[in-house]
């Protein structure tokens, strides 16, 4: 991508290893982890930087499948990604992360965190998986030793339902971050799995882009990118189009879900959006709900949190998401939206005081109006295809008051939409371990939601009606929730 005129020195692309162990599922990338990434991680990439160093049609034991027509990884030698500059295919006895953390084609660093401890997961889902890359310019992935953005992974089970799931990753995350979440457990129902890295990566991901906006934007773009492209894919391999494609993801996953189906829904069936962030150019954006969080916390002022949009008993969360989240949350989001506020400076000073020339505790949306970049990104409501939202009602990245509820009171009651609102899920599920009587995990919820979407579009059966669903009394909260009443 270019550089912004305005900041030339310092909005080029980011280059150089981030292989943080992170926990944010949302918009910032922590630089502390809730917990250590998972054993074997590091192990898993060894050996692995380059999927191009395993032959097309090994198998991840290193064995030879030939793939006859409708067998094992059939068809794969006809697999050519529209577009791409870069493919590497391979044939694997499992695309799951149970077998994918071991034969390096997947990143557990990347998902780290954002799935509850106790999470039941399948496994023993065999096919093929390509990784590569579109054209771009920008190179903060530094996935494979690649050094190049615009990086996708599509996965393709030898047993195929006739679906397709499309996503954006969650936060700044690379392109395996929604492995544990989403793929594992879609290409388990048989569908094929498609996944960009969004164009960018990273907490300086804002440098990336010509204007303020831009970077934003342009995952916007990637994800059409890949929905298109993954669906000439799965006809290269099955032998026809897709019968049914289904956008899904979480945090920043979830708010591309939003805009495709407003500007795109041609291309899907329907969404599922977790938590998605919510743009608007005039009205409710972390922007301006973040600002005085930062002012407020610190003064121990819950009233103001309050006014803000925090919700009441999210209070034993504050402290983990003032450190990690709201301030560097704030900070880039800003520099990409109005880079100007702070001069020749870069994404701001961590954690100003209030009255401090330039500090982000004190940004005014209101008063700064960047709306020119806003109007790039922003969401309407005005959804073209089915689409269900989860959120959990303790969200304290997001809250729901601001987010959710904002986005909802958008689509209105005339357009296919479901609303669920997750008594006591947060925006991490990550932080479920820490707080098991205080928290509900999101990705049972977010499984449940998915299977309603199926239900509504393939069989014509309605979901249960938008409702705020309460915490069950007992039960596994990790792997079990029913939408219903």
């Amino acid at each position: 991508m270019h550089i912004d005129s305005r900041k030339a020195s310092t909005r080029r692309a980011a280059t150089g290893p981030r292989r943080l162990a992170v926990l944010a599922s949302g918009l910032a990338l922590a630089t502390t982890a809730l917990a250590a990434v998972a054993p074997g991680a590091s192990a898993a990439r060894t050996g692995a930087e380059d999927p191009a160093a395993r032959s097309t049609g090994s198998t991840a034991a290193g064995t030879t499948r030939s793939g006859a027509a409708g067998g094992h990884c059939a068809r794969q030698g006809r697999i050519a990604v529209p577009g791409a500059e870069k493919q590497v295919v391979a044939c694997l006895d499992d695309l799951t992360t149970a077998g994918t953390s071991l034969s390096g084609h997947t990143d557990p660093a990347d998902w780290a965190g954002l799935h509850p401890a106790g999470a039941v997961n399948p496994k023993g889902v065999p096919g093929i998986q390509v990784d590569g890359y579109f054209p771009d310019t920008s190179a903060t992935n530094t996935n494979h030793g690649w050094n190049h953005d615009s990086q996708f992974v599509l996965r393709l089970p030898d047993v195929w339902n006739g679906g397709l799931v499309v996503a954006g990753t969650p936060g700044n995350r690379e392109q395996y971050a929604n492995d544990f979440v989403i793929s594992d457990w879609a290409l388990a129902r048989g569908y094929a799995y498609a996944v960009t890295d969004k164009g960018n990566t990273g907490t300086a991901f804002y440098k990336d882009g010509r204007r303020p906006g831009d970077a934003i934007a342009e995952w916007n773009r990637r994800v059409t990118e890949i929905a298109v492209a993954a669906k000439a894919v799965v006809r290269q391999r099955y032998g026809r189009l897709p019968g049914r494609t289904y956008a899904a993801g979480i945090s920043n996953g979830g708010y591309l879900v939003r805009w495709q189906l407003e500007n795109r829904p041609e291309l899907y069936d329907g969404g599922i959006d977790w938590e998605g962030t919510l743009w608007r150019v005039r009205g409710d954006n972390l922007i301006n709900f973040l600002p005085p969080a930062l002012r407020a916390y610190p003064e121990g002022d819950a009233q103001a949190m309050y006014d803000a949009g925090f919700a009441r008993g999210s209070e034993f969360l504050w402290p983990f998401h003032h450190q990690y989240y709201w301030d560097l949350t704030q900070r880039i989001y800003r520099e990409e939206l109005d880079p100007g506020f702070d001069g020749d400076a870069e994404a701001g000073t961590p954690y100003c005081a209030p009255g401090t020339p330039a500090c982000d505790a004190d940004y005014d949306y209101d008063a700064r109006k960047p709306y020119r970049a806003l109007r790039k990104i922003a969401l309407t409501g005005r959804i073209g295809k089915p689409l269900i939202t989860i959120q959990g009602t303790l969200d304290t990245l997001l809250p729901i008051s601001r987010t959710g509820d904002v986005y909802a009171g958008m689509v209105g009651d005339r357009r296919p939409f479901r609303y669920y609102r997750i008594t006591d899920g947060t925006h991490t599920d990550g932080l479920y371990a820490s707080y098991p009587d205080r928290l509900r995990p999101m990705l049972p919820c977010f499984r449940s939601a998915f299977e309603a979407m199926e239900g509504w579009v393939e069989r014509r059966q309605s979901p249960p009606p938008s409702a705020t669903l309460p915490r069950p009394a007992g039960g596994d909260l990790v792997n079990e929730c029913q939408l219903g009443m």
